[in-house]
């Protein structure tokens, strides 16, 4: 035979399945007896819609009691303590102000000679008791206006994290779009540890594929996709990779990329098996020749049997491109392998 000139295409081989745009298993963070259930599946949902409802009347008692401490420690309900309180300072106070004055009195007497050593005495105990008897009061309304305020602030937020506990127990969707799986009905367990829906786009789907470790390295963001759906088994789509997963599944020793379509066909499911090809490269009007006529991915063999060293440029399935060595008129023969 002898090489051929035309187009040629190289690609890498993927396979995988088709998922909704911001796809995503949906968990409750509380475990109990489901209450309600609010959609079914194909529900559309938005952001924020209720999903199901958990009944736990644990926590409702909980709240409940959690409110009535929180009112029981209200500041303003408290106001009264702290009126009593300072209303006893004003007291101690006056009554030092007046042991004072009393004390001054009796000590300009004794300067003149007038009372006695005893009474003057007295009167300095007396301003010492009340002096100390103010100080005491002055600490003990601050202690009971900050014991007051924390109490409050205390109850205010326990009632604030019981409330957030209750909103666990109503679930809600994450995402604007369609209620694909639903895995629960009213009056079952739910606990954390299991998925009760699938929720993602309604209208925008993602091919998500695996690459072999070996061809990863070759794969760019934006390089055009071949798609062919199960489903569609006799079209072939365009898509765009537009992910690229940077860590490999030591499992399967694959990489997962993502890609879009540029034109998605009208109707479709979420895990609808596909094959796809990346295309790395495309070359028109390209000397080629058959792979089976290359030896060592470097050797070709003319008519005469003589080895000649090609160098080879891209590859598909059938055909390989060669870059120099041989020219458009040269005969090959089918090298034994």
């Amino acid at each position: 035979m002898k090489p051929v000139t035309q187009d040629i295409t190289e690609s890498v081989y993927a396979s995988g399945v088709l998922k909704s745009k911001n796809q995503y298993q949906a968990y409750a963070t509380v475990s109990g007896i489901v209450n309600d259930v609010f959609v079914d599946e194909g529900a559309e949902v938005e952001i924020g819609s209720p999903l199901l409802s958990i009944l736990d009347e644990t926590q409702k008692l909980r709240t409940e009691n959690l409110r009535l401490t929180n009112e029981f420690n209200a500041l303003n309900i408290n106001r009264g303590k702290l009126e009593e309180a300072k209303s006893y300072v004003n007291l101690t106070e006056s009554q030092m102000k007046s042991d004072s004055i009393n004390l001054e009195r009796q000590k300009n007497l004794w300067k003149q000679n007038i009372g006695s050593k005893v009474t003057l005495e007295q009167k300095e105990l007396a301003y010492k008791s009340a002096k100390a008897n103010f100080k005491s009061a002055q600490e003990k309304l601050g202690e009971l206006d900050r014991q007051l305020k924390y109490l409050s602030k205390q109850a205010q937020n326990n009632l604030l994290i019981s409330n957030k506990s209750n909103s666990d127990y109503l679930v809600k969707s994450k995402v604007k779009g369609r209620v694909y799986q639903l895995n629960i009905e009213k009056g079952e367990f739910l606990s954390p540890q299991v998925p009760f829906a699938v929720i993602g786009d309604g209208e925008k789907y993602v091919l998500e594929m695996q690459i072999d470790e070996y061809d990863i390295v070759t794969v760019k963001l934006g390089m055009p996709v071949l798609v062919v759906l199960n489903s569609y088994q006799d079209s072939v789509f365009n898509a765009v990779v537009s992910k690229i997963n940077p860590i490999m599944n030591l499992q399967s020793k694959t990489f997962t990329i993502e890609a879009e379509f540029v034109k998605a066909p009208a109707v479709l499911y979420p895990n609808i098996s596909f094959e796809a090809n990346v295309v790395i490269s495309t070359k028109k009007d390209a000397l080629l020749i058959p792979r089976n006529y290359l030896l060592n991915d470097s050797t070709v063999v003319n008519k005469s049997g003589e080895k000649v060293t090609v160098k080879t440029g891209l590859k598909d399935y059938q055909m390989v491109e060669i870059l120099s060595g041989i020219g458009l008129n040269e005969e090959l023969v089918l090298p034994e392998q």
